[in-house]
């Protein structure tokens, strides 16, 4: 790599060899030395823009946790429009792509990573607590307009369709979700509040 490359596409390059690895060999495939090769770059590269793996490691899940947050907000967007399990089923696939799931696994394999993620993510697992306030936050904004019961405890559900879709694609080894397993498992969470969009 060229010394005078941005330091936004050395990031950029080292989080793209991190998730190529994490998908296609799981997180203990996962060092400095593995990172940098598959990246085609000097092991120095990493080092001159990270304090060390540990920290590249958290920036690379906090880079995943802000692509969760632009999803939320697309999400939130939605409320009012469309079907509101298939919109829960479409951002339950799109949560546990490949590269989610083998972050997650990145998450709950490492210790110290957890606890520099602490900062950011005082409970829960980073990544899934993130994305359990995601559908949170849709939840309610369709509680607010009448599409999901008033008493319905989103405090529960949104936990509940988040632990069913990281159980249907943990174990998923590439290949796109199955949608219509997905779209089982919302309405068999969700069936019970879904109420019809009140009159305009």
């Amino acid at each position: 790599m060229p010394t005078g490359v941005a330091l936004r596409d050395a990031r950029e390059q080292l989080f793209g060899a991190a998730e190529r690895i994490l998908v296609r060999d799981g997180p203990t495939a996962l060092t400095s030395r593995s990172v940098t090769t598959e990246a085609g770059c000097a092991k120095g590269v990493l080092h001159r823009h990270f304090a060390d793996f540990d920290a590249f490691l958290a920036e690379l899940v906090l880079d995943r946790i802000g692509r969760i947050d632009t999803q939320a907000t697309a999400l939130r967007d939605t409320a009012g429009n469309g079907s509101v399990a298939d919109r829960l089923t479409h951002a339950l696939c799109e949560l546990f792509g490949p590269v989610a799931v083998a972050a997650v696994g990145l998450v709950i394999s490492r210790d110290a990573l957890r606890t520099r993620l602490r900062r950011t993510t005082p409970r829960g697992i980073p990544l899934l607590a993130e994305a359990t306030a995601m559908i949170a936050g849709y939840l309610g904004a369709e509680r607010d307009l009448g599409r999901i019961a008033p008493d319905a405890d989103i405090d529960a559900l949104a936990p509940a369709l988040i632990g069913a879709g990281h159980l249907l694609f943990a174990d998923r080894e590439g290949g796109a979700p199955d949608t219509g397993a997905a779209r089982r498992a919302v309405l068999a969470v969700v069936a019970g509040v879904l109420r019809a969009a009140p009159p305009a």
